[in-house]
């Protein structure tokens, strides 16, 4: 089995996943980086060569390989629910966590992140903060229909998320 962890940037998915990882003692895959690795490109320019069309195939192929690995735990892009076929691979072998903030957390957090201005793509022409507002409210329905379990990560450390994970995760494992 995995652990996927699911959300809109700067949720915590990478932070927490790499400490979840380690508690585990399983190996943490950042779908989006690994996607850059195989594609020889950043997501940046996968966008400006084939818009947000071309990076969503190559997203679905990389959640379908993911998906059937064992033991990982894996940070999905933020927009990976926004197909069926990555919320039914997730869901086949493993855990689906949404980690939840309000937009403004995320605003702050996002312009701390020098990787997130530089190598990821402006999805609307809204501006940086009606985008996030924008995108939360859209992908609102996607993220709750692939959920198995939700965390709000607006007022809690990356310890605490990653420790209540594990929790959610035997309980889970119990249940099966």
């Amino acid at each position: 089995m995995n652990i996927f962890l699911i959300g809109f940037r700067g949720t915590g998915k990478t932070t927490v996943g790499r400490l979840l990882a380690e508690k585990l003692d399983w190996e943490f895959i950042d779908a989006d980086e690994y996607l850059e690795k195989k594609a020889g490109k950043t997501i940046r320019q996968i966008f400006q060569e084939g818009r947000e069309a071309l990076f969503r195939d190559m997203e679905e192929e990389v959640i379908r390989e993911l998906s059937g690995m064992e033991d990982k735990v894996i940070a999905a892009g933020g927009g990976a629910v926004l197909r069926e076929i990555n919320v039914k691979n997730m869901k086949q072998n493993g855990l689906v966590i949404l980690l939840e903030a309000d937009a403004r957390t995320i605003h702050e957090r996002l312009q701390k992140d020098p990787k997130s201005s530089t190598q990821r793509p402006n999805l609307t022409d809204l501006g940086h903060f009606n985008e996030i507002v924008h995108l939360l409210e859209y992908r609102r329905p996607y993220y709750e229909k692939a959920a198995d379990h939700r965390i709000d990560t607006t007022t809690i450390s990356p310890a605490e998320v990653a420790k209540v994970i594990l929790s959610v995760y035997r309980s889970w494992l119990k249940s099966r």
